[in-house]
């Protein structure tokens, strides 16, 4: 499988994390009135976050050293 290929089989699970992780980056910078960043989000939520980037950086490197 190449890497376009690759990236490609990962793309709907890519959007979906990209969507999650800007959702949730708005709530963790500012907040709400009644939604206080540290006390909602847990370890786990981090641990998720943290692996989603992670994804989605490998695969944008991968297209990336393909272009080049």
């Amino acid at each position: 499988m190449t890497n376009d290929e690759l990236v490609a089989s990962q793309l709907e699970e890519l959007a979906e994390i990209s969507k999650w992780l800007r959702r949730e980056r708005e709530l963790a910078f500012y907040g709400e009135i009644d939604f206080i960043p540290t006390e909602e989000y847990t370890k786990e939520d981090a641990l998720k976050a943290i692996e989603g980037a992670r994804k989605t950086v490998k695969a944008a490197e991968e297209v990336i050293e393909a272009v080049l």
